[in-house]
């Protein structure tokens, strides 16, 4: 290698000795960023060169495969990373590695100069990505030669990073692009092929180019050889790290369901197959490919909301980074997959993806492609039974999150009802509705502690006798997604243990009629129990839903807690006020019947603290002081 003329000296513009002094005098917590950063200048290079090759095949006649080569020397302490792309001339190495033509540089400067922000994430954002090198590098020296031009064109590039870079014209004979980092002592772990081998696979597996690791080259001994104490001497070889293939690049109708059943478990640390997935390409203004997946099992996790979650983001197939949350809602936090786009700048930071329009685009394509997923995915009801055990409870979250889309998202939760007699999950509000007789207008339903609270509570009595479905719910988000959600398809949301029960023009008119002649013709045995309750209730009334059960508990119209939202404050350690409850009595039940017939006042008194009790239990499943029912109970009994 022969030089032309002597090197020159030059400094740097402002703004890229403002960032260098940054870079050396701040802690990275992820550094082998720098590897990212170099492999995507190189993967853009050849890139650039394939394109030009397109209508210029005397570009790379000469040198036809391409690829990224790196190579760790520790004799020297460095570091090369080479391709053989489009390279450089002089000037273009003077414009591109002396300058930074990014309107936002100072943005980028003004941000890593926040201790609250130094963080390696940001590297690269503004088009800075190379001087990433200098995190691990106290010199850096980039030999290049632009394919448009002779070997006697080449070009030697050098800086410590304090300020001046030299630059001279050498001869070189292949085309493209060296990037010698002269690393620092902290980062000597860099020469370990193991190191890189992991870095590589991390950041750029599925960068199109190959690229190729030169590590040493390990043979078995051959069969009868001895060799004990004697030194071979070590041979290198450049092995290809990456897969070179970008799965989701390729048209999906070519892809093998055993490729994207491989591709998920190595993309999400997996080891089963997944449920199912979505392989989407969109072209136009907004530019991207999605691939989903729903795994078979949610993760022990699932429920900690503060955990990391999210879609792989790719820019231009270049892995950025893992969580990207931005893309869809937290309610869809059991997505797995990535989204690649064109559309980001390399390394955008998730500051900036909080903030971009492109982010808000694509998170409400990807989140409806995902419902859609789901969607199709209910279709197989075995298939669906076993997604919504596993993520049914998350996918409840959508309804009150997610406003725009609340209506898709209801549609694909399963409930259990009394349509069925068992707990499974499996009616969905569209089969309710498909059910319900032509003069119900409203969907009922009931939350409770338990599936068996809920199958048996005396609040369903009317309704099993008419015949009407309601759905049944006993899971601690159930009472929260009913609390935020007042309709499905235009039919209005009803607690069957509301004290206002609307059964429109499913009530019984001559059953109406008859209520209110029993609460003129039970007045007395009404008058008596407030008298004896007092405080403890706010009213009591006879009952239009009871059947076969002597009471129950109804909240004040109005009222906003449930039993069983009750239960779930007071669980967090909240203090509830004390509720006051309507009674309401079944007067022709034997139980209502023998306590109006007691004459002595006190033994009638404990008939309507058990008859309140017992109405208790069954809408609470416990009572505060049970010793005082169970004592006053056993009193009755023996008589």
């Amino acid at each position: 290698m022969s030089y032309k003329m002597s090197a020159q000296v030059h400094g740097f513009q402002t703004e890229v000795n403002k960032l260098l002094k940054l870079l050396a005098n701040s802690l990275y917590s992820n550094k082998e960023v720098f590897i990212r950063e170099l492999i995507s200048n190189a993967s853009d290079a050849i890139d650039k060169l394939h394109f030009l090759a397109l209508t210029d095949p005397e570009l790379t006649k000469d040198d036809p495969v391409l690829r990224i080569r790196i190579r760790a020397d520790k004799d020297t302490n460095t570091l090369t990373i080479s391709d053989n792309g489009l390279g450089m001339t002089m000037q273009e190495a003077c414009d591109n590695l002396g300058t930074i033509a990014k309107s936002g540089t100072e943005a980028f400067i003004a941000g890593m100069s926040d201790d609250a922000v130094k963080n390696s994430q940001l590297i690269g954002q503004f088009g800075v990505g190379f001087y990433s090198a200098f995190i691990v590098a106290d010199k850096v020296t980039v030999l290049t030669r632009s394919a448009k031009v002779g070997a006697e064109e080449g070009v030697r590039w050098e800086s410590t990073g304090e300020g001046t870079y030299t630059s001279e014209t050498i001869k070189r004979d292949q085309r493209g692009t060296d990037v010698i980092l002269h690393l620092k002592d902290d980062a000597k772990d860099f020469l370990d092929t193991w190191t890189l081998r992991q870095a590589i696979t991390k950041y750029s597996d599925h960068i199109s180019t190959p690229v190729e690791l030169y590590e040493e080259k390990f043979e078995a001994p051959k069969e009868g050889e001895e060799n004990k104490d004697e030194k071979k001497e070590k041979v290198f070889e450049y092995v290809q790290v990456n897969n070179a293939q970008a799965l989701w690049t390729r048209p999906a109708k070519e892809i093998k369901d055993e490729e994207y059943k491989s591709f998920y478990q190595h993309l999400c640390q997996d080891y089963q197959d997944p449920m199912t997935w979505s392989h989407n390409r969109v072209e136009g203004e907004l530019e991207y490919t999605s691939l989903l997946f729903i795994p078979q099992v949610a993760p022990w996790d699932l429920f900690n909301r503060d955990n990391k979650h999210g879609l792989k983001l790719f820019v231009q197939r270049v892995f950025i980074m893992d969580d990207a949350e931005q893309f869809l809602p937290n309610y869809l936090r059991f997505v797995k997959g990535l989204v690649d786009t064109n559309s980001l700048p390399l390394n955008v930071s998730r500051e900036l993806l909080q903030e971009s329009s492109v982010t808000r685009k694509l998170k409400k394509a990807l989140t409806k492609r995902a419902l859609s997923m789901i969607e199709k995915l209910s279709a197989d009801k075995e298939k669906y039974a076993k997604f919504i055990a596993q993520f049914g409870n998350v996918l409840k979250e959508g309804p009150v999150e997610d406003y725009s889309n609340r209506e898709a998202v209801l549609k694909l939760l399963r409930f259990a009802s009394t349509h069925n007699d068992n707990s499974v999950q499996d009616v969905s509000l569209a089969d309710y509705i498909s059910r319900m007789p032509k003069e119900q207008s409203k969907i009922y339903y009931l939350t409770a502690e338990s599936y068996q609270a809920a199958s048996s509570s005396p609040y369903l009595e009317t309704f099993k006798k008419k015949g009407i479905e309601v759905l049944l719910m006993w899971d601690r988000i159930d009472e929260w997604l009913m609390g935020n959600v007042t309709e499905f398809d235009g039919k209005e949301f009803v607690a069957v243990t509301a004290s206002d029960l609307k059964l429109g023009d499913l009530a019984d008119k001559e059953e109406e009629k008859r209520t209110q002649e029993a609460e003129k013709e039970h007045k007395d045995i009404i008058e008596r129990i407030k008298k004896v309750l007092g405080d403890k209730v706010s009213d009591v009334k006879v009952s239009s839903r009871l059947v076969d059960s002597p009471s129950c508990v109804v909240g004040e119209q109005g009222h906003m807690l449930t039993a069983q939202m009750r239960r779930l404050l007071e669980a967090t350690g909240q203090q509830i006020p004390e509720e006051k409850y309507i009674l309401e009595i079944n007067p022709t039940h034997p139980l209502i019947v023998k306590a109006a017939e007691e004459i002595d006042e006190s033994r009638f008194a404990k008939w309507a603290e058990l008859i309140y009790a017992q109405a208790l239990l069954a809408d609470q499943g416990a009572l505060k002081d049970p010793s005082a029912f169970v004592k006053c109970m056993n009193e009755l009994l023996i008589g």
